[in-house]
C-alpha cells in the first residue's frame, strides 16, 4: 500500500452527479429535442454549465423521470454500440473505478492491489501475483525464440499464446478459473520479458515474489531499463501501471470484449487487445511522443520540432485527448510524481514546452502518452517502454471486461453490415489468366 487510503473519492464525492445534455438524452433513450420539451413543460429543470457551454441535468431528476415515463435507453441495435459497465466512468475531466477516484487509487495502491480492486470489488491491500512455473518456462522459451529484433509486444503476444497452451482448463469461464489465470497471467507476461542488456535482474524477475516492494513495477524495472532502481522513478512506473489499467471502451478494449462475447478464454481475450494494442494511434503513441522528446532536448527547444511536425502536417504527439477537454487527470497525476523525481527534470521541461508551444497555436492539453515519455526518457528506457508498461497493465483491464462480459448473452457483440456492393445478381467474375478462359469442371 503506497499511501493511507482516503474514505472517499475526493471532495466532489458526495455532490449531485450533472449530465450533460448528450449524456441525459442517452439515459432517457431520446433525441435532446425531447429532452427540452421536458424542460419546456416543467418536467424537468436544467442549470446552464459554467462558461455558457450547454445544459447540464440532475442525474437522479433524470432518472426519477425515467420510471414515470418507463423510458429506457435504446438497444446498441438502433444506434451506436452501447455497452452497459460497471468498470469505468470518465466524466467532468476525470476517471473513475467502480465510482472511485482512479488516480486516487492509483496514489494509495499498486497495480496489482487495482487491479484485484476492478475484478473483485475487493481492495487486498500488499496481494502479489506470482507467474506459475510450467505457464513461465513455456512463455520465456517461445520469447526466446524470436528475432532479436522483435518488439515488446510481439513478446508478449507470443507468451501470452505459450502460457495459454500450459493452462488445460483455459476453458472453463468461472469466474474464481478465469481470476486464478489472470493472477498468474500478468507476472508472466513481465517475467517472460527479457532483462535490458547491461540490466540486473531483481530477485523478483523470476516471476516469484518480489524483493522490496513495487510489486510488478520492481519486477518490470530491469525490462526497461539497464539502471539501477531509482526509488522515486520505480513509484512513477507503479504510478502509470495502476492508472493505465482501464479507460473504458478504447479499442483494445472493444476487441477484447467481442472475444469474451464469443466465450474466447481470458489468453485469447488478452491476444485480442494486444493485436489492437500495437497500433500507433493506441498504445504505441508514447513511443513517437518518446522520440519527440529526445529531439527537443538534442536542439534545445520545441520550437523547431514542433515547427517541424506543423510544417509537414504531423500531429503532436502526447498532446489532446478525445475525453477530457483539459489536461488528461492521468498525465496530471505522473507529472506530479515526475516533479519529484530528479533525472527527470530535463525532460520533464522538454514536455512543458511542447505543450506552451503548441499552445500558441491550438489549446492542446498533455496525455498519458506524454507522462510515460518524459518517465522513458529520463530512465534511459527505449522508445516502446511506454507500449510495454500500457500493454503489461491493460491486460488487467481486458480481464476486468472478459469477466463482466462472460455475464452477459454469449456472442451479442454482433453489428450488421450495411451492404454497399453491386446488387444481385451479377455474372460469374471473368478469370483473369495468360492463356484463353476454359471450364473447370473435370
Amino acid at each position: 500500500m503506497k499511501d493511507q487510503a482516503a474514505s472517499s473519492s475526493g471532495p466532489e464525492a458526495g455532490a449531485a452527479q450533472r449530465l450533460s445534455t448528450r449524456e441525459a438524452a442517452e439515459r432517457l433513450g431520446v433525441k435532446p429535442e425531447t429532452l427540452y420539451a421536458y424542460v419546456s413543460r416543467g418536467q424537468l429543470s436544467s442549470t446552464r454549465a459554467p462558461g455558457g457551454r450547454g445544459s447540464t441535468y440532475d442525474a437522479a431528476e433524470i432518472d426519477a423521470l425515467a420510471r414515470r415515463t418507463n423510458r429506457k435507453p435504446p438497444s446498441p441495435a438502433t444506434g451506436d454500440p452501447v455497452f452497459r459497465t460497471g468498470i469505468t466512468l470518465i466524466e467532468n475531466d476525470r476517471y473513475y473505478f467502480r465510482g472511485v477516484d482512479a488516480t486516487e487509487l492509483a496514489r494509495h495502491y499498486g497495480c496489482e492491489e487495482v487491479a484485484e480492486w476492478l475484478w473483485t470489488g475487493e481492495l487486498r491491500p500488499g496481494i502479489r501475483f506470482t507467474a506459475p512455473a510450467e505457464a513461465l518456462a513455456a512463455a520465456r522459451r517461445a520469447v526466446d525464440a524470436l528475432p532479436a529484433h522483435s518488439g515488446s509486444t510481439d513478446r508478449l503476444r507470443v507468451a501470452v499464446v505459450a502460457a495459454a497452451t500450459t493452462d488445460p482448463l483455459r476453458f472453463d469461464l468461472s469466474r474464481e478459473s478465469v481470476l486464478a489465470a489472470a493472477r498468474g497471467l500478468v507476472p508472466t507476461l513481465v517475467a517472460a520479458l527479457p532483462v535490458v542488456p547491461g540490466g540486473q535482474q531483481d530477485a523478483g524477475a523470476t516471476g516469484g515474489p518480489p524483493s522490496g516492494t513495487g510489486g510488478l513495477a520492481r519486477q518490470l524495472w530491469p525490462k526497461l531499463t539497464a539502471l539501477p532502481v531509482d526509488e522515486t522513478a520505480l513509484s512513477v512506473l507503479d504510478t502509470a501501471l495502476a492508472l493505465l489499467i482501464d479507460h473504458d471502451l478504447a479499442a483494445s478494449t472493444l476487441a477484447a470484449r467481442v472475444a469474451a462475447s464469443a466465450h474466447a478464454h481470458p489468453y485469447a481475450v488478452v491476444s485480442a487487445g494486444l493485436g489492437v494494442l500495437e497500433g500507433p494511434l493506441h498504445g504505441a503513441a508514447s513511443g513517437l511522443a518518446h522520440r519527440m522528446l529526445i529531439e527537443v532536448l538534442e536542439r534545445g527547444s520545441a520550437a523547431p520540432v514542433i515547427a517541424d511536425h506543423l510544417r509537414t502536417g504531423r500531429r503532436v504527439p502526447g498532446l489532446g485527448h478525445r475525453l477530457y477537454t483539459s489536461e488528461d487527470p492521468r498525465a496530471r497525476a505522473l507529472f506530479a510524481q515526475l516533479d519529484r523525481v530528479p533525472r527527470a527534470a530535463a525532460a520533464l521541461a522538454a514536455a512543458r514546452d511542447v505543450v506552451a508551444t503548441t499552445a500558441r497555436h491550438t489549446p492542446l492539453h498533455a496525455n498519458v502518452d506524454l507522462a510515460l515519455a518524459v518517465l522513458s526518457v529520463s530512465c534511459s528506457m527505449p522508445a516502446e517502454a511506454g507500449e510495454t508498461v500500457f500493454a503489461v497493465s491493460r491486460t488487467a483491464g481486458w480481464i476486468a471486461h472478459a469477466l463482466e462480459e462472460y455475464g452477459e448473452r454469449p456472442l451479442r457483440i454482433r453489428p450488421s453490415g450495411q451492404y454497399n456492393g453491386p446488387r444481385p445478381p451479377q455474372p460469374l467474375p471473368v478469370a483473369v489468366t495468360d492463356g484463353p478462359p476454359r471450364d473447370r469442371r473435370w
